[in-house]
Order: structure tokens, then C-alpha cells, then sequence
């Protein structure tokens, strides 16, 4: 159904009180949790679940089987693939929940991530940075990284636009990057 400049498929649900963007649109068996926020021009495939007090930015993709944990916070223009997980719990047991205390993840504005890959919580994911289907991120990622493995090791370097950077750190699409202090830096393209 069509509300408030959103599509939301019947067969999925949002909780009182969530902020869903205009130009969203959310698919088949979603379910968006109590106090959640979901920006502008989003797409949320099928079987997706946004947790309780989530923060989406605007123009992000979450494809199908992905649930977005308390504590995770997309910023725009991420990419999430099918299938990824999120934790929120470093140490989870059944018996002893933890009431709402949740580590912080943060997946910064351009990243994108792999179909299957786990982030396992407490960590950042820098800006554009791209995470290998299947891989594990273990620990804070670089803007502009390349990951892959279990755990994810950095194996090079993307551009703003996705594609792999040569040795020379200059990408197909004309940008150029050089290293500062180990952080890739895009340089002023002419």
C-alpha cells in the first residue's frame, strides 16, 4: 500500500511510531520494529527485519534475509547483500539476556557489503568500503577497503564507484587516491 509518499507490500508490518522516507519502498514479509527509522528512496527486500530504535539513512539497499539488529546503524547509500548478518551480542546466552544493552555497529555512508558476510558487532565499517561475499569482519575496516576471508583481511583498495583500484591507486572511472598515514585519500580529480 501506498502511504505518506512509501510503499509498504500487505504482507509486511511496521510498528507504531516508526519514520519511514518518502521514495521507500519495503517488500514481501518485512517487518520494521518499534522506534525505528528508515530514510528516503531505501529499498528493503523480502523477509527483511529492521530491530527496535535501528537508524537507516537515506538511499540504502537491504536486500532479501537481512535483519538489522538494535544497536546498527546504516548510514546512506549502504548496501546490504542478501543473506548478511549483523550481531549485536559478543557473548549472547539464552539465559542470561541482556535487557537492551547492545554493542554499537556502525556501517558508514557508500559501504557495501556481501551476500552472506557476518559483521560481528562492536565495529566500524568506513566509508565506501566493500566487505567479500561470505566474509567475517572481525575488527574496525578502513574507508575504501577491500575485504575478504575468514576473518576479513584487507586485500586492497575500492573507489567511490566499487571498482577495485590498480597498484597506482587510480581507478577506471578517473578518480585518484593516494595513502596518507595508512588512510586512503581520494585526491581532487581534474
Amino acid at each position: 500500500m501506498e502511504e505518506k509518499g512509501y510503499f509498504i507490500h500487505e504482507s509486511s508490518y511496521a510498528d507504531e511510531g516508526v519514520r519511514i522516507g518518502e521514495g521507500t519502498r519495503i517488500w514481501h514479509f518485512c517487518h520494521i520494529q518499534k522506534g525505528a527509522s528508515v530514510g528516503k528512496n531505501c529499498s528493503l527486500g523480502q523477509n527483511v527485519n529492521i530491530g527496535n530504535n535501528v537508524r537507516i539513512g537515506d538511499g540504502v539497499r537491504i536486500q532479501n534475509n537481512v535483519s538489522v539488529y538494535e544497536g546498527v546503524e546504516l548510514e546512506d547509500n549502504v548496501f546490504c547483500g542478501p543473506s548478511c548478518v549483523f550481531t549485536n551480542v559478543l557473548t549472547p546466552r539464552a539465559h542470561f539476556p541482556v535487557h537492551g544493552i547492545y554493542e554499537k555497529t556502525l556501517v558508514r555512508e557508500g559501504a557495501s557489503l556481501g551476500a552472506n558476510c557476518t559483521v560481528v558487532c562492536g565495529h566500524t565499517i568506513g566509508r565506501c568500503a566493500m566487505i567479500a561475499a561470505g566474509a567475517v569482519v572481525t575488527s574496525d575496516v578502513k574507508d575504501y577497503a577491500l575485504m575478504a576471508g575468514v576473518p576479513a583481511r584487507q586485500t586492497g583498495w575500492v573507489c567511490e564507484c566499487g571498482k577495485k583500484l590498480d597498484d597506482s591507486l587510480h581507478c577506471s572511472c578517473g578518480r585518484t587516491y593516494c595513502l596518507d598515514d595508512g588512510y586512503l585519500r581520494q585526491l581532487q580529480n581534474k
